[in-house]
């Protein structure tokens, strides 16, 4: 597969012609999700979540479907009727050509005065895990891991120690529109020694094979 990296937790997926697009929100480019064949959103906060993200590929692809967890499946299978699919943890699908199990049902704790929203986290082909905003485990190896590196919900530590629990080849950052220019080089030190894995940090629009 080729990777490319959109802002913040956006990430496109490109495989014989075809193309996966995770987590276009209203952070990400207004075209994150043009020319996708699938969508994958693992839940409902607008930094992953865009309506409008979405109408914009929806409309261009009439083919074009959405797997989402049931919080964002009920926002807009209305405005996509028979595109929207629900899903949740232990599922699995194929969806452009790409096969996914889906992993996890929280977001990861805010603040405990907070309610937990439902977050799902997609492994694609068996291979490359993005777990939205927690830090879910899969019960199988993954190598390659997108890693949230920046959010109000954790900390570098936690990062860290979730690379080494998930033990990947290589760590790729995603999550990171909050993260300053300045602070970058601190997280890719610390990120990059400790954890365990090769660290990749790629900035908007670049590619890698994973």
């Amino acid at each position: 597969m080729k990777l490319t990296k959109k802002a913040h937790a956006c990430i496109r997926l490109e495989k014989d012609g075809r193309t996966l697009v995770l987590d276009p929100g209203a952070f990400s480019e207004e075209d994150a999700a043009a020319g996708a064949d699938a969508i994958l959103i693992t839940h409902e906060h607008m930094d992953h979540f865009s309506e409008e993200r979405l109408r914009g590929a929806m409309e261009a692809n009439p083919g074009a479907e959405i797997w989402t967890l049931r919080s964002v499946a009920d926002q807009i299978s209305a405005a996509f009727p028979g595109r929207v699919h629900t899903v949740g943890h232990g599922d699995t699908f194929s969806a452009a050509g790409f096969d996914v199990q889906v992993h996890g049902e929280l977001h990861a704790v805010i603040h405990p005065d907070l309610p937990r929203v439902t977050n799902v986290g997609f492994l694609v082909d068996g291979s490359l895990f993005h777990p939205g905003d927690a830090l879910t485990v899969p019960d199988q190896a993954v190598r390659t891991l997108m890693i949230p590196v920046m959010a109000p919900w954790n900390k570098a530590s936690e990062v860290v120690d979730y690379i080494r629990e998930v033990k990947p080849q290589r760590a790729i950052d995603i999550h990171d529109a909050l993260l300053t220019d300045l602070a970058r080089p601190i997280y890719d030190t610390v990120i990059g020694n400790l954890g365990g894995a090769e660290h990749v940090r790629l900035t908007s629009g670049d590619s890698t094979d994973v």
